[in-house]
């Protein structure tokens, strides 16, 4: 591949994970509302990894080995069983522009993850402080403990017990995506195909556990939540989970992580402006916190490779 060829591959794969996964945390708003949430990820990904893994063998031509289907299903459970359904979750009981927000943290973890276990290399100073701003910025959004908010008359409508699902789900998410080109896996669609159907597997274990009682709301499904469902397949995974595929086996970690504060910008404006989550000014100074940290922390892992 040439330099300009792959120059423009990275540019189109950034600004659909840019765009369309910033909108997926309204699809599954909008899909939560009827189907409970692990059910919801399992159906989203039994369509789109079996149409995903479909294409692989039929584009690449290639039957993996038992260790690529074994390294490729850890990395689909730890992204997709983990980390997206601890998405879908959250979203059903916070506002989407808020847990696309705290999901901006993510460098966070990568950086953390990558020095204590793979790089083995101190962050800079400039990455530290960005962590520091950062987390700072979702402690004065989410105020546990009402330091904020206090006397303003502003109550929180929504529980706070969704963070540390969201926190382990983050941690997942960061974990997969940094094994990812370090492990022996498929070519790219059949990888994610087999990714998202290891993940489907352990959304229905999930689902099995916790959500039985509610399985009976798929027959009351309305054009809303299949239209949502629809979205998340064609859009969501097909689409914008190959992109990111495709961006962490090929581009540098720092860019890829890029998209963490793109998506709370898009979540955010779509949650207000379709479903009507309400906007505060708490909300939009700490996201500016959050974004600026973000930012630091990209920047500093930037020069740390000059």
């Amino acid at each position: 591949m040439t330099t300009s060829s792959k120059k423009t591959k990275l540019i189109i794969a950034l600004g659909l994970v840019y765009i369309i996964w910033g909108s997926t945390y309204l699809g599954m708003k909008i899909g939560t509302e009827t189907v409970p949430p692990f059910l919801l990820s399992a159906m989203r990904f039994i369509l789109s990894g079996t149409i995903m893994l479909s294409v692989g063998f039929w584009q690449e031509k290639e039957m993996p080995t038992r260790k690529q289907w074994l390294n490729a299903s850890l990395i689909g459970i730890l992204l997709i069983g983990i980390g997206n359904s601890s998405v879908a979750l959250s979203v059903k009981y916070m506002p989407s522009g808020l847990v696309a927000l705290f999901i901006a943290a993510l460098p966070a973890w990568f950086i953390a993850l990558d020095w204590a276990f793979f790089s083995k290399e101190r962050p800079k100073p400039l990455t530290l402080w960005g962590l520091v701003l950062g987390f700072a910025g979702l402690f004065y959004i989410f105020d546990p403990f009402h330091l904020f908010s206090a006397g303003s008359g502003a109550a929180r409508s929504y529980p706070l017990w969704p963070i540390p699902v969201l926190t382990v789900g983050s941690i997942a998410w960061a974990l997969g995506s940094l094994l990812s080109p370090r492990l022996d896996t498929p070519k790219q669609f059949t990888s994610s195909g087999i990714q998202m159907l290891a993940g489907m597997v352990s959304c229905i274990i999930l689902s099995c556990l916790l959500e039985r009682h509610d399985w009976h709301t798929v027959e009351t499904m309305t054009i809303r939540a299949w239209s949502a469902i629809a979205y998340l397949v064609i859009f969501g995974s097909l689409v914008g989970y190959t992109a990111y595929s495709w961006l962490v086996n090929n581009a540098p970690a720092h860019l890829t992580a890029t998209y963490a504060y793109v998506n709370p910008v898009v979540a955010i404006f779509l949650g207000w402006l379709i479903v009507d989550e309400v906007l505060t000014w708490q909300s939009v100074i700490g996201s500016v916190i959050v974004i600026g940290g973000v930012v630091l922390m990209t920047v500093g892992k930037v020069k740390k490779k000059h």
